[in-house]
């Protein structure tokens, strides 16, 4: 990844991160505010509902003691004091006082427990009331929640009991006003929010027990909320949860249920109902997709100003680095007098001016190395042809003296001695001649005209060169190390990657380094064995392997193996190996060996392709 891409993506990074980050905080504000809202809205409803209650139980509570102490009750009391009594007389008063006291129930019960008159259950004349026993001590308390059974239904209502004391037994007066939807919709509800009552009649959840003043729901949606009911109905606390009534999450509630619990005393008091208050979560959840989509659209502006802001930042740090890293593919080409103009006076243009000092540095250190290693280099020709020459010019001194002093001693056999001195003045001046052509050869090494060579086909023809003495023992001269040798059978195994790209080489100076490489290798192997010639790609550039399977080198021959002058061989002159590395240094490449005693030797010759070699070569012309 580019720098310049790199910075685009903190400066995006940075934005979302921000950018999210302020959503989230955002998000979770509200959902905090929305929380609080909710709760003080159905605290607010709560307190409203039960001082609604109240209100209605102190009025039945204010009309059943009306009723009780009418004169219409007294006489009943007193005359169901009598003995004998009759009660028939009295079986519609309950039906007109209760029109009176606007009241939906209203019955008279004996202290016995014999019901009087019932307004709401005229059939109930004469049977017993079960509850009789809890009158006294709710004679003496407020309203209570008590369900009622109907000929046709059960309803839930607000009851009182009051006692009417003519007699010696008192007469129980039991009245009550519904608490249906009349009474829900006397609440002010606030505007989101909803109020229903459930029923507790019976173990299974039923729809129809469920009051609502709206009627906003339909029945088979009012089944999700079983689940909540249940849960009020086994722990007999309060409970909150969120109903799902569709896909669409603006139409969720929250609601909040309250146990509604009949008289009685500690945990034998009946669970009768249920209030249901619900919170529409449509303006939570619409608040929350606008904030979503205004934090979609700032990110995006974001982003876009982040394109922007770090190509204009990329522009300004990248045009510097850029420059310095061409200056330094320059430097690495060849050209040591690459600069970088240098702008400002920031770190960039500190480190600039830090190349150029170094560029500058390192070409004196460079002309001062090239002039001692000239320096050295000429000390070493002439150490070493002084040495090459010195042996030949011994001889040459001993003969001249044997012929003076048989020229002056021994006349007669001057004709004698004087062939055989020749013979050896003629050889040893040839000796003088071939060491001068060994050096005359590697001072004249030409600069290789690059071309596309293809690899495989130079390895070929090497191969093909040496396929007689491969496959015949016998004389082999070498003509570039100019030696012969007596040599055994050796056989060669070509691996040659089909694959392999070209490379940028000089043909004629390519085949005579792997010539002298394939020498080297058979001179290896004067017992015979396997010469092994192989080529591959690897990591962009081509690799070629000549190896074989001779005795092997040592450390300190490894080491010292490409040094000019250096031989473990007996006529070897030690520029052979020099002259191979000369080649491929002069290609752009490099040459390495690889060698294990007794297990042979490998010399490994890397090349650059040929589209490298020929673009660095293009721009260092340029």
């Amino acid at each position: 990844m580019t720098f310049r891409r790199k910075l685009l993506a903190v400066f995006a990074l940075t934005v979302v991160l921000s950018v999210a980050c302020v959503t989230w905080l955002i998000s979770a504000v509200t959902r905090r505010a929305f929380a609080r809202s909710e709760q003080e809205r159905t605290s607010a409803l709560i307190t409203q509902f039960r001082r609604e209650f109240n209100r209605q139980g102190e009025e039945v509570v204010r009309r059943v003691e009306a009723v009780a102490a009418s004169d219409a009750a007294n006489r009943m009391a007193l005359a169901l004091n009598r003995k004998p009594s009759d009660s028939g007389p009295y079986f519609e008063s309950a039906k007109t006082a209760a029109e009176n006291a606007q009241l939906d129930f209203l019955e008279f019960v004996e202290s016995d427990g014999n019901i009087v008159s019932s307004a709401q259950s005229p059939s109930n004349f004469g049977y017993p009331e079960v509850a009789v026993s809890s009158f006294p001590a709710a004679a003496r308390e407020g309203a209570f929640l008590k369900q009622e059974s109907l000929p046709d239904e059960t309803t839930l209502g607000l009851f009182a009991v009051r006692t009417t004391r003519a007699g010696e037994h008192p007469i129980y007066v039991v009245g009550g006003r519904r608490l249906d939807k009349s009474f829900l919709a006397a609440l002010d509800v606030p505007a989101g929010m909803r109020i229903l009552l459930y029923q507790n009649r019976g173990e299974r959840f039923s729809t129809e027990s469920l009051l609502d003043p709206a009627s906003a729901t339909n029945a088979q949606s009012l089944q999700k909320l079983e689940s909540l009911t249940g849960a009020v109905r086994q722990s007999r606390q309060e409970a909150t949860a969120l109903v799902h009534w569709s896909s669409d999450a603006t139409e969720d509630e929250l609601f909040h249920a309250i146990p509604l619990m009949g008289a009685g005393e500690g945990n034998n008091r009946p669970l009768l109902a249920i209030l249901l208050m619900g919170n529409s979560r449509r303006p939570y959840i619409e608040l929350m997709h606008r904030i979503r989509s205004a934090a979609l659209m700032v990110a995006t502006g974001g982003i876009l100003l982040a394109i922007l802001l770090s190509s204009w930042s990329a522009a300004l740090v990248t045009r510097p680095v850029e420059q310095l890293a061409e200056a330094a593919r320059e430097v690495t080409a060849g050209n040591w007098n690459a600069r970088v103009e240098v702008a400002g006076s920031d770190e960039l243009a500190q480190l600039a001016d830090s190349f150029n000092r170094m560029t500058s540095q390192l070409l004196a250190q460079r002309q001062r190395l090239v002039q001692a290693e000239r320096v050295a280099a000429w000390r070493e020709l002439a150490r070493r042809l002084a040495h090459e020459l010195k042996n030949p010019l011994f001889p040459l001194q001993l003969t001249l003296e044997n012929l003076i002093r048989a020229r002056q001693q021994n006349p007669d056999q001057f004709d004698e001695v004087f062939r055989e001195s020749s013979r050896t003045l003629l050889a040893e001046i040839a000796n003088l001649k071939g060491v001068i052509a060994r050096f005359s050869e590697f001072s004249r090494m030409p600069q290789p005209q690059l071309q596309r060579v293809q690899v495989n086909e130079v390895v070929r023809g090497v191969a093909k060169l040496f396929q007689a003495q491969f496959e015949s023992p016998g004389q082999i001269r070498g003509d570039a190390l100019r030696h012969t040798s007596k040599q055994a059978k050796i056989s060669c195994d070509l691996q040659l990657d089909p694959h392999l790209e070209t490379v940028a080489a000089d043909p004629e100076l390519l085949h005579r380094a792997l010539s002298n490489l394939v020498l080297n290798a058979i001179d290896a192997m004067p017992q015979g064995g396997k010469l092994t010639l192989r080529t591959q790609n690897a990591d962009g550039k081509v690799l070629i392997e000549v190896a074989d399977s001779g005795s092997g080198l040592t450390q300190e021959e490894c080491e010292r193996i490409f040094t000019p002058y250096y031989t473990s061989k007996e006529h070897g002159t030690g520029l052979g190996l020099a002259i191979v590395q000369s080649v491929v240094s002069d290609h752009g490449g490099s040459i390495r060996v690889q060698s294990e005693q007794g297990r042979g030797t490998c010399f490994v010759i890397e090349l650059p392709r040929a589209a490298d070699t020929l673009q660095t070569r293009a721009a260092g012309k340029t």
